[in-house]
């Protein structure tokens, strides 16, 4: 009777030792997942996508670890640190990528505006000059129509520009200056075959 009470309180604390020694590390997932969302807050999504997807499936492949071990009686649970601490150290790596980037689309962004305001104000200089016979004058006014949607697209731009939105902003942008670019290079030939 004495042994069987001893081999019950032996493997009752064996039990409790193991189970207390592999606890579920509420912890580092708490770490882990804070790290990903600060990584989140400075819109890593966007201006990091391939480092943020990857440092979310290593979360998520922790996650699941976690499951895997709760189901098993003594689940071990280094492997799944291992992979927390990981995730929790590349989030700040993923987080700068995401800051550079940013700061590199909003300086495009910032240049774009520019070549965009300066082309803005050649073509309008160069309708001025434009010939203005039957035809010129529908042409002209259609150009004007164009420019106007350019500077539509511009004013578009620094909503998304001043909400931080670079890469819809850098998009916008591009198309306007083909737009701006194609319309003074229309109005440049049409000035130089009226000289000839």
């Amino acid at each position: 009777m004495k042994t069987k009470l001893f081999l019950a309180v032996v493997t009752l604390g064996a039990v409790t030792f193991f189970t207390s020694c592999n606890k579920v590390p509420v912890g580092d997932i708490d770490l882990a997942n804070a790290a990903v969302d600060s990584a989140k807050a400075v819109d890593a999504e966007h201006y990091a996508p391939e480092a943020f997807t990857a440092l979310q499936d290593t979360l998520n492949a922790a996650l699941q670890l976690v499951e895997e071990q709760k189901s098993k009686m003594f689940g071990n649970y280094t492997v799944v640190k291992e992979k927390l601490a990981y995730v929790a150290s590349q989030a700040s790596v993923v987080k700068e990528q995401a800051v550079v980037r940013k700061a590199e689309m909003k300086t495009e962004s910032d240049t774009l505006f520019a070549e965009l305001k300066s082309l803005i104000d050649e073509n309008k200089t160069l309708i001025s000059k434009a010939p203005k016979g039957k035809e010129g004058k529908a042409a002209l006014e259609a150009i004007q129509a164009e420019i106007s949607e350019i500077e539509t697209t511009v004013n578009d731009a620094t909503v998304l520009y001043n909400s931080e939105n670079y890469f819809a902003t850098v998009d916008k942008l591009k198309v306007a200056k083909e737009k701006a670019i194609s319309i003074k290079e229309e109005l440049s030939n049409a000035i130089s075959k009226t000289k000839k």
